[in-house]
């Protein structure tokens, strides 16, 4: 619907093998998209095929090779495949489409799957979550009464 619609998107998965099942889907469905992982070469050209090329709507991504360093400002969604543990590697995908030159709205969408670990995972970020909003806490009483697990938490 997204691509039907004339949007582009980013997908996001920590796991290339989740990748590699969708590569070939959505080669039997003809539709064109970038590809980046650790192993890919020739990352500027995927960049910028997917940021210039109208018919290539999607990118897929692996969190960790793209998380970082790229404006993918031609997204107007980010699809997250699989929650990673860190909430802030979550957020640096995401903001590949928010970055200077985006003029668009921008829709990020976490998928997680009931009754699996995944939701053990998004327990685990809103824990990182509410740490660090407590160490920043203007007040800093909850700094004080911050214990060393609390920050081997929030550091790990």
């Amino acid at each position: 619907e997204v691509l039907d619609e004339g949007h582009k998107a980013l997908v996001f998965s920590q796991f290339t093998s989740m990748l590699a099942i969708l590569k070939p889907r959505l080669e039997e469905k003809k539709l064109s998209f970038a590809y980046l992982d650790g192993k890919t070469r020739d990352r500027g050209a995927q960049v910028e095929r997917f940021q210039n090329d109208p018919g290539c709507g999607l990118f897929l991504i692996s969190l960790k090779a793209g998380g970082l360093g790229l404006n993918l400002t031609a997204a107007e969604y980010v699809f997250l495949l699989d929650p990673w543990w860190n909430p802030a590697v979550e957020m640096q995908a995401v903001d590949r489409s928010h970055r200077i030159g985006q003029t668009r709205t921008v829709f990020a969408y976490r998928l997680i799957a009931r009754d699996t670990v995944e939701e053990k995972v998004l327990e685990l970020q809103q824990t990182k979550r509410n740490l660090a909003d407590a160490i920043i806490n203007a007040d800093n009483s909850l700094i004080r009464d911050l214990r060393p697990e609390d920050l081997a938490l929030l550091l790990s």
